[in-house]
């Protein structure tokens, strides 16, 4: 499956993959300002490239917080990125009613941390043949994401990637257990979540916070541990995102540290 993943022409198939985006989906020129960015940086760096985007966000803490900009235009957007770019695209669902009909834009559908464990979410989108993305939960050990991978293959499809993304230490704060990596690799190939990793949520504002000056740490060790993909958010100005732009890497940043990833991937590569 990552054979397919990577199958882009010109580009290494050794290296790591790169899922990053934008957190959420704002509008059509932001989406391709930050995907055109991000494609010249993979492809000049042999980096298999898939663009991420949120067409909504359901699970905000506050009723006021920025949801989208309507289903339907922005999975239209993440379509055109695609098409125009000749990469594969990734967006979360919600609900079972949304595999079907983010199915017919994207190439990957991704389950949410939260509901990772909500099986009818989990086969409606197994049954929709697309790639599936299961978001490891905060509050899940690497161990049992076996029985999460299982409901996808179970429901007839094998084109299933689990994604770290921390684990919950006291209320506030995430800690990424890297030993899990290898765990997790038995059961599907695996992605570091760098970004959401470094979230701090549960705030008394509503509003996540987080630790972005430790993004390129954690990328650092999910590369040296074995992580098959690695996931960024990223934006021209997180500070003035609609949706996580507390934990959000700046995309001038993101040329820096890939080339940084892409180094401790050839070391890595030597003793296979």
């Amino acid at each position: 499956m990552i054979e397919k993943i990577k199958n882009i022409k010109h580009l290494n198939s050794n290296n790591f993959f790169l899922m990053a985006g934008p957190c959420a989906i704002e509008g059509e020129e932001m989406a391709f300002e930050i995907a055109e960015k991000i494609f010249d940086i993979s492809n000049r760096l042999e980096i298999p490239f898939i663009f991420k985007g949120s067409f909504k966000k359901a699970n905000r803490s506050r009723i006021d917080s920025f949801t989208g900009i309507g289903d339907e235009k922005a999975l239209n957007i993440l379509k055109k990125v695609g098409e125009k770019l000749q990469i594969p695209t990734v967006t979360d669902i919600h609900e079972i009613k949304d595999a079907n009909l983010a199915a017919k834009y994207v190439d990957i559908l991704q389950i949410p941390a939260f509901l990772v464990r909500q099986t009818d979410l989990l086969v409606a989108a197994a049954k929709t043949g697309k790639h599936i993305n299961l978001k490891k939960g905060q509050f899940m050990s690497p161990e049992s994401m076996t029985h999460a991978v299982k409901k996808i293959k179970d429901s007839g499809n094998n084109n299933v990637l689990i994604t770290e993304r921390g684990s919950m230490f006291g209320y506030q704060d995430l800690l990424v257990d890297f030993r899990g990596i290898p765990v997790m690799k038995q059961y599907a190939p695996v992605v570091l979540d760098v970004t959401h990793s470094l979230q701090q949520p549960n705030q008394s504002s509503g509003v996540t916070g987080g630790r972005p000056e430790m993004i390129e740490t954690i990328a650092k060790a999910g590369i040296a541990t074995g992580s098959d993909g690695i996931f960024i958010e990223t934006h021209f100005d997180p500070k003035n995102a609609k949706s996580d732009g507390a934990n959000m890497l700046e995309i001038n940043k993101l040329e820096s540290l890939l080339e940084k990833l892409v180094i401790i991937r050839k070391a890595i590569n030597l003793f296979k």
